[in-house]
């Protein structure tokens, strides 16, 4: 099958850094497994990271943590779907990735693909809606409840893929404030579009900004520089709050700052539910299958901001890059491994 693998740890400008390959297709699935014609997957921070972060010694390693595709064989003790069935999902970071004509992976962290959105749109989501979902309603707690509330949830990092649809579920499925960060004129409209309530300026004085909407911030999810904004954090957290962070600081913030407020800390990892196999494993199934429902509503939409073309070498190199600048909105794409 055609797939794209990297062997060796390299800067993406480096044609090596990527390369168009060859593999086995994967064995028939076993267990709940589901065999996947992968159709089209995005990029995401996690990508670039293991690729530079994790030296595979000459061996060829495929990435990729988003994909749609349809599902063409199904494991012995699969219950969720079945041959033809198109779905969306994140994967597993223990296993191969999904920049592959074919992939396996465990149904219970699969979702049903939005029918009204083309499998360009749909790959756009898993990863960025997992960990967003997680970070609100499982680390910090917020409840789910539409009834207007005079506090607010501040989210770093408001137009990026994570808090594009951080932002899109917190004013969807909560009532409360939703204060988010952007820098640049096209970033601040592109967090407006997703629902802020409020965009707020991550370069200037964070602690002045949301001081003058007068609103107390019981929760604060923090997607990037999170080292860089640690200060402002813990000024503005209300006591009592809590903090989510999903990024890997340079510098480890000094935690000891929360003490005065009796404020929590909370990591997010997307992965760790398939990574230690956890009892409970299968919310991710049910919590993408209720972001496809929210998308095929209109309620959520997708996140993609540009699609590359074909899934190949270079095209993911030019996405690995894009996601590298850190100045990426959104989500970039690729579709299709072609004839």
């Amino acid at each position: 099958m055609k797939a794209v693998a990297y062997t060796r740890s390299l800067p993406i400008a480096d044609p090596g850094s990527l390369q168009d390959v060859t593999l086995p297709d994967p064995a028939a699935p076993t267990g709940r497994d589901l065999l996947v014609e992968v159709r089209a997957v995005s990029v995401n921070p996690v990508d670039t990271k293991v690729r530079m972060r994790t030296d595979p010694g000459g061996t060829p390693k495929v990435l990729g943590y988003d994909a749609a595709g349809v599902v063409r064989a199904v494991g012995p003790e699969a219950r969720l779907f079945r041959p033809g069935d198109a779905v969306f999902y994140a994967g597993d970071i223990t296993r191969p990735g999904t920049d592959s004509a074919m992939h396996l992976v465990d149904e219970r962290i699969v979702g049903p693909k939005p029918a009204r959105l083309s499998f360009a749109e749909a790959a756009a989501v898993p990863l960025t809606a997992i960990t967003a979902w997680e970070a609100l309603f499982d680390r910090l707690g917020i409840a789910r409840d539409p009834a207007p509330r005079q506090e607010a949830v501040l989210i770093i990092g408001g137009a990026g893929g994570v808090g594009s649809i951080a932002v899109q579920l917190a004013r969807q499925l909560t009532g409360l404030q939703v204060l988010a960060t952007a820098s640049r004129p096209e970033t601040m409209d592109w967090v407006r579009g997703m629902g802020a309530h409020a965009v707020l300026d991550h370069g200037g004085d964070l602690v002045a900004q949301v001081r003058a909407l007068g609103l107390p911030v019981p929760h604060v999810f923090a997607t990037t520089h999170s080292e860089v904004h640690w200060p402002a954090i813990c000024e503005i957290v209300a006591p009592q709050g809590a903090v989510c962070l999903i990024d890997d600081p340079k510098v480890p913030p000094d935690f000891r700052m929360l003490k005065p407020k009796s404020a929590s800390l909370h990591w997010e990892f997307m992965f760790a539910r398939a990574m230690h196999h956890t009892p409970d494993m299968e919310e991710q199934h049910r919590l993408l299958a209720e972001v496809s429902r929210m998308l095929d509503s209109g309620t959520l939409r997708t996140t993609l901001a540009e699609n590359f073309g074909r899934i190949d070498a270079a095209n993911l190199r030019r996405a690995h890059a894009a996601v590298e600048s850190g100045k990426a909105r959104g989500k970039v794409v690729l579709e299709g491994f072609g004839d």
